[in-house]
């Protein structure tokens, strides 16, 4: 199998090992990603962010691919145990093709507006492991227990660290993919990093035959490329992830979900609810059928029928939604930022909108994000030509200043109509 990707250029899965891929990318599961944009409603913000979890797959897997070429080349001097063998390989590259297989409409936010649905995760295993996909039987084809290995690695569990933090770790291929991909598709630079470099910049940790061996980044020759890679994650939370227009359309659909849920555990009817939404809003199980019918058309439909709906606050949101018309946001700062401080600026602002007719639940919200780009815990180790191994934010000037470190965002969401009246209010607080 051979495909062009705007990213990497020339993709292929053409050897023994990697027919896995081709046997999966042909699943209707696999297939569904297609429908599933990778940034969910970020186009809003970014015109060209309209590439979906399916290229990303593709790519993660193709990740894999030259990952595992890379280990390959390094591990001459470790025992047989702790090779990379043949079935090890094929199991990563299906594990890394697989990995986003669970995510529901519009990337991580339908999981959050549905409090009864599982996590993305947790779809994706069951994909995996029912008897009832395509992608279980394309597992099954190859070797009767290769579900289980995939989904433990999916988990990021498996007997060798360094595959399984390969698949979900600091430096994975995910991680190494979508921000490759995302910085191309929304036409921002902050994303890119060296990754034939960084791939090349490998070392197996030294280690004795009683464990298996992890991995490290040559010091001598890595560490640009690994603080590149970090700092393009840092860059690309703070201009694309959380983007003030692109967290306001998540805001208001979660919202307009959440309404639409709790309008159904009433007992209320809502048009063109998907069977999975209303089994989760009403309490029941979802069915992986029902699941796996739910992507971004599907979902947009169901708004567009919710606008002339008997819920007139309902059906305004979601006309809003569809035609871009977005919440405005105000940044809070200092001492409104905090917990307390939100609560005083959300109080102010919905009694306004509540004087003006306002649904001060709707009409009104607080939007905090946030993310940790170099978490404190484990980190990826440098290795030199003399001395120990040491932990990378010990070496790394930039990153010892960021090891940690939370990056957050608070805004205040409220209609247009309101804007003047609650910047002022704030202003005055």
């Amino acid at each position: 199998m051979i495909l062009r990707d705007p990213v990497f250029g020339l993709v292929s899965f053409e050897s023994d090992e990697e027919r896995i891929i081709r046997k999966l990318v042909d699943t209707a599961e696999v297939q569904r990603l297609r429908r599933v944009r990778q940034l969910g409603v970020a186009s809003l913000a970014f015109p060209g962010a309209e590439h979906t979890r399916f290229a990303h797959a593709i790519g993660a897997a193709f990740v894999m691919k030259q990952l595992i070429a890379r280990l390959r080349s390094i591990q001459g001097d470790l025992p047989f145990w702790q090779r990379l063998t043949s079935d090890r390989a094929r199991d990563a590259l299906a594990a890394a093709m697989l990995h986003d297989t669970g995510h529901g409409p519009l990337s991580h936010l339908f999981e959050d507006a549905i409090g009864q649905m599982p996590h993305h995760e947790t779809w994706t295993e069951r994909i995996i492991l029912d008897p009832s996909t395509e992608v279980h039987r394309a597992l099954v084809s190859e070797d009767a227990s290769m579900p289980a290995r995939v989904a433990a690695l999916v988990r990021g569990e498996h007997p060798l660290p360094y595959l399984a933090n390969a698949v979900s770790g600091t430096f994975d291929v995910d991680r190494c993919d979508y921000l490759l991909r995302d910085a191309h598709a929304t036409g921002v630079r902050y994303g890119v990093f060296d990754l034939d470099w960084l791939l090349r910049s490998l070392r197996m940790m030294p280690t004795d035959e009683t464990s298996a061996p992890g991995l490290a980044i040559d010091g001598a020759k890595g560490l640009p490329a690994i603080e590149a890679f970090l700092i393009a994650r840092l860059f690309m939370f703070q201009q694309v992830y959380l983007h003030k227009a692109t967290r306001s359309a998540e805001w208001m659909i979660r919202a307009v979900l959440a309404r639409a849920a709790k309008r159904l555990s009433e007992g209320a009817t809502l048009p063109g609810v998907p069977q999975g939404i209303e089994q989760a809003a009403r309490g029941g199980d979802v069915t992986l059928a029902h699941y796996l019918d739910l992507d971004d058309g599907v979902l947009t439909v169901a708004m567009h029928a919710w606008e002339s709906c008997d819920d007139a606050q309902l059906g305004d949101l979601t006309q809003r939604v569809r035609a871009r018309k977005l919440h405005k946001t105000l940044e809070l700062f200092g001492d409104q930022s905090t917990a307390a401080g939100r609560e005083r600026c959300l109080s102010i602002a919905r009694d306004l909108a509540q004087a003006k007719g306002f649904d001060p639940e709707l009409h009104v919200g607080i939007d905090v994000a946030s993310d940790t780009p170099f978490p404190e815990g484990p980190e990826p180790m440098v290795v030199f030509a003399k001395g120990p191994p040491r932990r990378l934010s010990e070496v790394s000037f930039l990153l010892s200043r960021l090891v940690g470190q939370t990056l957050s965002r608070t805004r205040l969401l409220f209609v247009p109509e309101l804007r003047d009246e609650i910047v002022s209010a704030i202003a005055s607080e």
